[in-house]
């Protein structure tokens, strides 16, 4: 608990002198911030109309003569603390008399001796926690805002498609899932062998560095569970805008599945490329293609062995021919078809790897004939770019706390997983729209909050206007007046 100020605090702090010269430090510096970059981020927002629109999905049963915060002001607040780097809602009891957080939100600023007061960690607690006895929020004491589900579902859809100028040719959507450790008594949290904890398995889909689809699940379902849903949900409302735009749905091979290949083949324009698990029946398929692929590293690395020992003389030991024989690599179409589980034969491409141990071979299956795209080509530009995926595992979780999943209800914890990925969307629409010309193109949310957003600052306010004095010495203040003229080429809304 943060002690209250009384005369007893010393006006200065003196400490080691520096080449004889005194340090002393004190509290007289001003309004100062740390979160000056902010101001991109809340001018961007009220362009793009993200939050409004995010709490536009909000319905709010509380008496209108009662209410301090409004249910966009508490969306925005929250949703730009994670932005900022501030994961939990506790931290808001502090954030509430932040100047920067009072600016962006559209407070007046200082008004009198008083400062701001945005809505403290109780109030946003009641925007985000769902319990599960709550049936009836009109008559609730305490919990009386409820959300949309499937509004905010299709909001996301929403944001890709108005990302884009003009239709594209083709667009891939990637499905994956990854693990949400949890360490409470969470409501559907199970025990996960494959992930070794007790967790959540939040299916995701993603279209480059666009968020479609973020689905909280149980742990003890099948990873391919709901993925067929979700996919017939988003390509509906795609193609509800962009009628002729083909589809390549991509993911490991969790999704090589009867039902969610079915579905792809008896549409038009959408395909797709999976992983495929490996078996005796692929395995002896390749045989050929395996025995092929050693005999040329081997002949390969013979090569290299004689030119060596031209270079070397027969005592000297050369180095190990290993390092130098690059792995021998081949690619083959087989037509495939399970015993049981699938209702047709399928194209399945197989990678052959030889190096200096062993014999590498892995699978995808796809609907993609042979004539549109050759095997080598398949595998190595349609299936393996998936991997980029992880980067957004990493910014979800890691820099915009997408698993601080640690409230008790199951659904409260969807909503947590939506704020974070709405405060995904916010940095992805940043990046894409105020750094496409900088260096901070392809940065990661973490390195662009770093470089860009947390920048000190000093404010002053006057009867005429705000000045934001952000320190002389950053290094990033021609990114900084780059995206700012960016932002004002953004047309207004309405």
């Amino acid at each position: 608990m943060t002690p209250p100020l009384t005369d007893c605090i010393p006006k200065q702090f003196k400490f080691k002198p520096v080449k004889s010269r005194q340090v002393i430090a004190d509290f007289q510096g001003g309004t100062v911030t740390s979160d000056a970059g902010l101001t991109l981020i809340a001018d961007l927002d009220r362009k793009l109309q993200i939050t409004s629109r995010f709490a536009a999905c909000f319905t709010d049963y509380r008496q209108a003569n009662r209410i301090d915060h409004s249910v966009e002001s508490l969306v925005a607040q929250r949703l730009y603390g994670l932005v900022q780097g501030y994961e939990d809602v506790n931290d808001h009891e502090q954030l509430r008399h932040d100047p920067m957080f009072g600016l962006a939100l559209g407070k007046i600023i200082g008004e009198g001796r008083q400062p701001v007061v945005l809505a403290g960690k109780s109030t946003l607690n009641r925007l985000e926690h769902c319990p599960e006895t709550v049936t009836n929020r009109v008559e609730s004491r305490y919990h009386r805002i409820g959300h949309n589900a499937s509004a905010i579902e299709k909001l996301f859809v929403e944001w890709f498609l108005e990302s884009y100028n003009q239709p594209p040719k083709e667009i891939i959507l990637d499905l994956d899932v990854t693990d949400d450790q949890v360490h409470g008594e969470q409501e559907k949290a199970f025990f996960n062998t494959y992930y070794n904890g007790f967790c959540y398995a939040p299916l995701y889909i993603f279209c480059g560095k666009h968020l479609l689809v973020a689905k909280l699940r149980p742990s003890n379902v099948d990873p391919a569970d709901g993925a067929l849903e979700e996919l017939k949900r988003v390509i509906k409302q795609i193609r509800s805008r962009w009628s002729n735009v083909g589809v390549l749905v991509r993911g490991d091979s969790a999704y090589a599945r009867e039902e969610i290949m079915e579905w792809c083949e008896s549409q038009v324009g959408v395909d797709y490329v999976f992983g495929l698990s490996k078996n005796n029946r692929l395995m002896q398929m390749t045989m050929e293609t395996q025995k092929k692929a050693r005999a040329s590293y081997e002949h390969h690395k013979q090569r290299v062995e004689s030119f060596l020992e031209t270079l070397f003389n027969p005592e000297t030991k050369f180095p190990e021919v290993e390092n130098l024989v690059s792995p021998y690599v081949l690619y083959r179409s087989i037509n495939y078809q399970t015993q049981k589980s699938w209702s047709r034969p399928r194209r399945v491409v197989a990678k052959v790897e030889s190096n200096h141990t062993d014999v590498k071979v892995r699978f995808v299956v796809t609907s993609i004939s042979t004539k549109k795209v050759p095997p080598g080509e398949l595998y190595r530009q349609k299936y393996c770019p998936r991997g980029e995926m992880e980067n957004r595992f990493k910014e979800q979780q890691l820099e915009l706390f997408s698993d601080r999943t640690s409230t008790h209800s199951f659904e409260g914890n969807q909503l947590r997983l939506w704020f974070s990925s709405v405060a995904y969307v916010l940095m992805n629409a940043l990046r894409g729209r105020c750094l496409a010309a900088t260096d901070l193109r392809s940065a990661q949310v973490g390195t662009i909050r770093t470089k860009l957003l947390k920048l000190g600052a000093r404010l002053r306010v006057s009867v005429r206007r705000v000045l934001i004095s952000i320190s002389s010495g950053c290094p990033y203040k021609d990114i900084f007046a780059t995206a700012h003229r960016c932002l004002q080429l953004l047309p207004h809304p309405g």
